[in-house]
C-alpha cells in the first residue's frame, strides 16, 4: 500500500519546522491586525480611525512588495524568515506602553507591515527548497491549511484575547508569539546549496530585475493565470470580511459576535478538507483544471449566500423537516454553514494548486520576486473593492453586493474554462 503523500511531507523535519513557524507567525500577525482594529476604535471611537489602521496595513504592500521580492531573492530565505519574525516582535513591544496613542498605533502598524513585505516572498518560496517537486502539491496543501486555520483562530480569538490579557499585555503576548515563530524558523535546515541564493544569476539593479520578472509573468501563461487566481481569491476574502458583519446582522439575523462560529469555522473546515483531498489524492490531476473548478465553485457559493432563506422556505425543505426531529430540522443557519463550508472547500482548490504552479514555473532566483508581485497586486487591486464595497452595501444592500460579487466570479471562471487557459 502506498504511503499517503501528506504523511510523507510531514516527515520532512525542515518542512515541519516551517509549518510550525508559519502557524505562530500567521496567528500572531492576524491577531495583531484584528486586535488593532478593536484597539483603534476604542481609542478614537471612530470608524475613520479604523480605516487608518487598514490603510497602514495595505499601503506598504503597494510601495514595497516588488522591491522586497527582489531583495529576498538575493538573501538566504531561512534568515529572512527568522529576522522578520524577530523584528516584528521588537516593533510591537512599544504598543504595550503607548497603545492609547493613535499616531503610535499607525506608525507601528506601518512598520510591521513593511517588514511583512519581506516575510511574504520568503515564506512560500522556501517550500521547493525543502520539499521535492513530486510532493509540492501536498506540501502546499498542508501550508494552506496552516495559514487559514491560524487566520480563523486569530479572528475568533481577537476579542477574548483582549479581554483576558488587557490591551497592554496583549502586545507582549503577540511579541512572544513572533519570537516563537522566529525560533522555529531558526531550526529550519536544508541543503546549503539550495537555501543559499545563487548570486551569479542576480541581475544588477532593481529596475532591471523588476522589468525582467514582469516580462517573465506576461510571457508565461501558466504563471500569469496562477497569479491572477491567487490575487482574486485574496481580494474576495477581504471583501467578504468587510461585509461579514452586515451579512450577519441583515441577512442571517444573528449577532456579529456569532459570525466566526457560523461562517468562519465551517469555511476553515472546508479549506482543511479540500487541502487534504488535493494533497492526498489529486496530485496527478491538472493544477490548472483544479483551479478553474475551485473558482467556479467559489462563485456559486458566494452567489447563493444571500438566498438561504429562500431555500429554507421551499416546499421540499418543509417536507423534509416534517419527518425530522426538531433538533435536526434544516434552518437558514444550516444552509449558511453548508455554503460557508463549500466556499472554504473551493478556496483550497484555488490556493493549493495555484501556489504549486507558481513554485514549479519559477526558479529559486525568481520565486521571491514573483511573490513580491503577488503582494503588490493584492494591495493595489484590493483597495478599491474593500473601500467601495462597504459604502455600496449601505447604498444597495448586502444581498445585492454579495450577489453581484458571485456573478462576477462565475463569469471569470467560465471565461477561464471555455475561452482561456485551455489544457
Amino acid at each position: 500500500m502506498k504511503e499517503n503523500l501528506i504523511l510523507r511531507v510531514l516527515r520532512i523535519r525542515p518542512f515541519a519546522y516551517l509549518i510550525a513557524s508559519e502557524f505562530f507567525s500567521q496567528f500572531s500577525m492576524n491577531l495583531f491586525n484584528f486586535a488593532l482594529l478593536i484597539v483603534a476604535f476604542s481609542v478614537a471611537n471612530s470608524n475613520s480611525a479604523v480605516s487608518g489602521v487598514v490603510l497602514a496595513f495595505t499601503i506598504p504592500s503597494i510601495l514595497f512588495g516588488i522591491f522586497a521580492g527582489v531583495l529576498v531573492d538575493r538573501w538566504n530565505k531561512k534568515t529572512v524568515l527568522f529576522a522578520t519574525n524577530i523584528i516584528r516582535a521588537l516593533l510591537i513591544i512599544p504598543l504595550a506602553f503607548l497603545h492609547t496613542n493613535l499616531a503610535v498605533i499607525y506608525a507601528v502598524t506601518f512598520g510591521v507591515s513593511v517588514v511583512t513585505q519581506f516575510f511574504v516572498p520568503a515564506e512560500t518560496p522556501i517550500i521547493p527548497l525543502l520539499v521535492e517537486k513530486p510532493l509540492l502539491l501536498s506540501a502546499n496543501a498542508l501550508f494552506g491549511m496552516g495559514i487559514y486555520i491560524s487566520i480563523f483562530l486569530a479572528y475568533a480569538m481577537s476579542g477574548p484575547v483582549i479581554s483576558i490579557f488587557g490591551q497592554s499585555n496583549l502586545f507582549i503576548f503577540l511579541a512572544t508569539l513572533f519570537l516563537i515563530a522566529g525560533f522555529f524558523a531558526f531550526l529550519i535546515k536544508g541543503s546549503k546549496s539550495k537555501i543559499e541564493p545563487k548570486k551569479a544569476t542576480v541581475v544588477v539593479g532593481f529596475k532591471e530585475e523588476i522589468s525582467a520578472v514582469l516580462k517573465l509573468i506576461s510571457k508565461t501563461k501558466t504563471l500569469s493565470h496562477a497569479l491572477f487566481s491567487l490575487t482574486l481569491a485574496q481580494i474576495l476574502i477581504l471583501v467578504l470580511a468587510v461585509i461579514g458583519p452586515g451579512y450577519a446582522e441583515h441577512v442571517l439575523r444573528i449577532r456579529v459576535e456569532s459570525f466566526p462560529t457560523v461562517f468562519m469555522l465551517p469555511a476553515v473546515v472546508g479549506i482543511a478538507l479540500g487541502a487534504l483531498i488535493i494533497g492526498s489524492f489529486l496530485h496527478k490531476k491538472s493544477k490548472s483544471a483544479l483551479t478553474k473548478f475551485g473558482m467556479l465553485l467559489m462563485g456559486i457559493s458566494i452567489l447563493l449566500l444571500p438566498y438561504g432563506s429562500r431555500v429554507e422556505s421551499r416546499m421540499i425543505i418543509h417536507f423534509i423537516n416534517f419527518y425530522l426531529p426538531h433538533f435536526l430540522q434544516i434552518t437558514l443557519l444550516h444552509i449558511t454553514v453548508l455554503l460557508a463550508f463549500l466556499l472554504g472547500f473551493a478556496t483550497s482548490f484555488v490556493f493549493v494548486p495555484s501556489n504549486a504552479l507558481l513554485q514549479e514555473e519559477t526558479s529559486d532566483e525568481w520565486r521571491g520576486k514573483v511573490y513580491g508581485v503577488l503582494g503588490s497586486l493584492v494591495g493595489v487591486m484590493s483597495i478599491v473593492p474593500v473601500v467601495v464595497v462597504g459604502g455600496l452595501a449601505d447604498l444597495i444592500g448586502v444581498r445585492m453586493v454579495i450577489t453581484g460579487t458571485g456573478i462576477v466570479v462565475i463569469i471569470i471562471a467560465l471565461i477561464r474554462i471555455f475561452i482561456t487557459d485551455r489544457d
